[in-house]
């Protein structure tokens, strides 16, 4: 399956943030939207970097009195893996399994297309078992026409 087939089914308003946002709210639009992570985006929104939970709470560690106040451009990271719409999904399973990332924004054309999350990966697999235990019962009992 093609990362654009996925993108397509979501049909999910891309959340973003901006380089000067703050933390507190950047935090807002991640519990608001039970979401995980923030692509960054300049205002011709092209992706400049991508905040997740984790970077969040890496700075709340180390500054629990002034984290909420920081900006988004100071934690984000700025080396972003992306993927592209007619990369297989398999492929971005691979990129999020080798750098144990849960994220991958999705470029086309240099403008952000859409997200794709571990819980995105899962769900295409499970629904691609689920088919293929379909027909194997049918086939197994006889009902498959063939």
């Amino acid at each position: 399956m093609k990362v654009k087939d996925v993108l397509k089914a979501k049909q999910r308003e891309i959340i973003t943030a901006q380089p000067q946002t703050t933390v507190g709210e950047a935090m807002e639009l991640l519990i608001s939207n039970k979401i995980g992570c923030l692509p960054v985006v300049d205002d011709k929104d092209g992706l400049v970097g991508i905040l997740s939970d984790k970077d969040i709470f890496l700075k709340a560690h180390s500054d629990p009195k002034g984290f909420r106040d920081c900006l988004v451009r100071d934690l984000m990271t700025v080396d972003v893996v992306i993927g592209l719409p007619d990369d297989s999904l398999s492929y971005i399973a691979g990129i999020m399994t080798n750098n144990r990332f849960r994220h991958v924004p999705i470029l086309d054309n240099q403008q952000l297309a859409g997200l794709i999350s571990i819980g995105d990966v899962v769900k295409t697999q499970m629904e691609s078992i689920a088919g293929e235990n379909r027909y194997l019962r049918k086939y197994i009992t006889g009902e498959y026409p063939a």
